[in-house]
């Protein structure tokens, strides 16, 4: 049986993030920057992928092909992340909380080096996921004010998720206690939609590799 073409293409990495419905609409956000991206044969498909990672969906190879018009350039849906280190120099994020609810805060690192660049919280009210969500949205901040190309690593799937989403999908109540977490929240997604940026966000690999380096070592 022929293989489907794709119809749908998840940009998860880019100018853009986001679901094109042609190949020429793709090209234009992964064109000469540093992109993770794939095609899909229905929407439905490709928004399953856009709410996951690339890891899920992208083979780690270095002959994959994607599909696209005869006769069209095309970047390699690879992407280049070593199963045996972590990529560096990179940052890394995480965020510590006690409780669920809890009081939250979240942190950025140099992974290097571990000098720490960030800090923010305690709040009150909040999620480990909330936290990690800040924490890369304010590490994609930090990297593109500071010019510097570096990979960013967390460790929560779901925070990334969110992030490429440009969207904290939290189900936490907002309230008087935690008003400050929100606004922060509101902040950040702000910041997403207003912003792009080519920083290569990874999933960091614990089992392999310990504990991410911005981890504040209360398990």
């Amino acid at each position: 049986m022929a293989k489907q073409k794709a119809k749908f293409y998840v940009v998860w990495q880019g100018r853009e993030v986001g679901i094109y419905d042609s190949w020429a609409a793709c090209e234009a956000q992964v064109k000469g920057v540093a992109a993770k991206y794939k095609g899909f044969a229905t929407r439905e498909e490709a928004e399953q992928a856009l709410a996951g990672t690339p890891e899920d969906y992208i083979t780690i190879s270095h002959n994959s092909h994607c599909e696209r018009p005869v006769g069209t350039q095309c970047r390699s849906l690879t992407y280049s992340e070593a199963s045996s280190s972590p990529i560096l120099p990179a940052l890394a994020v995480d965020a510590a909380c006690s409780g669920n609810p809890g009081t939250m805060e979240f942190r950025g690192v140099i992974a290097d080096t571990g000098t720490q660049v960030f800090h923010r919280g305690p709040y009150v009210e909040g999620t480990n996921n909330i936290g990690e969500f800040l924490a890369i949205v304010l590490g994609l901040a930090y990297l593109k004010l500071h010019n510097l190309p570096w990979a960013l690593y967390s460790d929560s799937k779901t925070a990334i998720s969110w992030v490429r989403q440009r969207q904290c999908k939290t189900k936490i109540e907002w309230n008087a206690k935690n008003q400050d977490l929100f606004l922060a929240v509101r902040a950040a997604e702000k910041w997403l939609h207003e912003n792009t940026w080519t920083t290569p966000i990874y999933k960091w690999d614990t089992e392999h590799w310990g504990e991410i380096p911005a981890d504040f070592g209360r398990k």
